[in-house]
This record gives C-alpha cells, structure tokens and sequence, in this order.
C-alpha cells in the first residue's frame, strides 16, 4: 500500500480494508446462515433426531472406538481419547 493512499478523513479512520483490500470474503463459512446450510430451511433437525434408534447408534460409536485397526492400533483398546 503507498503513503499516500492512506489519508485520514474526518469521521473515518483507517479499517482492514483499507490495508488488505485483496482480502479472502470468509462471510459464507459464518455459521447459521443458510448459505451453508446443506440441509435447507425445511430441516427439522428435533424431528429428524427422534427417528434414530439410538440403542443402534450407541453400538455402532462403540464399535468405531474399540475395533483396532493394524495401521492404527487403539492404545489400551478404544479410541475414546481421540473423539473428545
């Protein structure tokens, strides 16, 4: 940025813009906003969330966490530690 394009004026101070003007726009990774809702607007996560079988869920997660792979064995048999 050169001096001179840096000037003050009255009610206006310097923002980041001014100095990263070329700066990445990072608004669509906000959370909350429906442009990163991969799911729409109709969603109904509460209603969605009743319909699992979570007996079902509870067994699948603990099989994630203790099935110990060759590549990557669980220290002292579960994998608990690297999912919190």
């Amino acid at each position: 940025m050169k001096k001179d394009e840096l000037k003050p004026t009255v009610g206006r101070g310097t923002s980041n813009r001014d100095w990263w003007p070329n700066q990445l726009n990072l608004h669509i990774l906000h959370q909350h906003s429906s442009k990163s809702n991969p799911l729409g607007e109709d969603f109904n996560y509460a209603a969605e969330f009743k319909k699992l079988d979570l007996a079902t869920v509870k067994k699948d997660l603990f099989a994630l966490m203790t099935d110990s792979q060759d590549w990557w064995p669980a220290d002292y048999g579960h994998y608990g530690g690297l999912f919190i």
